[in-house]
């Protein structure tokens, strides 16, 4: 908890020329991302982070439970650790790998289907997908394996089926290791960087469909970072409090949907 008040403190404190300079209302509502005519709106970096974020979650979410359910509650023992451990290697791939993979198989695939560079929110969104697949599979899955056994017996022995049983009797009592994995999840989709940086295309514009390049708020600070100089490593600060802003709004949004599912 102190790396953390210190970390946001730090970040803090070196935003606050920006905050002064170029305003709050400027960075964080302007449409235009241009540092060298010293235009610094983050609107398009935030819809970019954001959109990519939400497509890797409709991909990787259903995935991720179905694979959790399958390994805790499906799979024979062997068939259930060579799963297991293939889940985690996929984990241990650097994300710089994925982003290679991304721009040699996935962006000429979109580019085909979409007509474009390939290069964009979907390719963004599936490599996401796939690197949070992982985190979000392993947690889900710990947490249905943590539901006491008796949950399981009670619920046969009333004459549901199997599925019933996951379905009604397992995921609501482990719904709670499930939003922590999805917000884990989030949080590793908004902060990546290298991947991202590789496959989104790197246009500060407002995307409009899944086809369309975008640029995202850690892609501007790691290209931007070791070139800039004031007022722009003050916005970049700044662009690292949004970042961190992102993902604790993330976390207080599963805390209220997990609390009102839980009443």
């Amino acid at each position: 908890l102190s790396v953390m008040v210190f970390m946001l403190a730090l970040m803090l404190w070196e935003a606050a020329p920006a905050i002064r300079e170029v305003g709050l209302g400027s960075m964080l509502f302007g449409r235009t991302w241009a540092p060298d005519s010293g235009q610094f709106g983050f609107l398009p970096l935030i819809a970019g982070t954001l959109f990519s974020t939400l497509v890797a979650l409709i991909i990787a979410l259903p995935l991720s439970l179905g694979s959790a359910i399958f390994m805790a509650e499906i799979a024979p023992p062997k068939i259930g650790r060579i799963a297991r451990t293939s889940v985690e290697l996929l984990a241990g791939i650097p994300s710089v790998v994925y982003g290679l993979v991304g721009i040699l198989v996935i962006c000429p695939l979109l580019a085909d289907v979409g007509g474009v560079s390939g290069r964009s929110v979907a390719a963004a969104g599936i490599v996401l997908g796939v690197m949070i697949l992982p985190t979000v599979t392993m947690i889900s899955e710990d947490a249905i394996r943590a539901v006491p056994h008796h949950y399981r017996e009670a619920a046969l022995a009333l004459g549901a089926t199997r599925w019933q049983t996951i379905r009604r009797v397992l995921l609501p009592a482990a719904r709670s290791g499930i939003v922590a994995a999805t917000v884990l999840g989030i949080g590793r989709a908004i902060g990546e960087t290298m991947a991202m940086t590789m496959v989104i295309g790197n246009q500060p514009l407002v995307p409009r469909s899944i086809f369309d390049p975008a640029y995202t708020l850690t892609g501007a600070i790691a290209n931007e970072a070791l070139e800039a100089g004031q007022p722009a490593t003050s916005v970049l600060f700044f662009a690292g409090v949004v970042l961190l802003c992102l993902v604790m709004a993330a976390s207080l949004v599963a805390i209220v949907s997990y609390r009102k599912t839980a009443r």
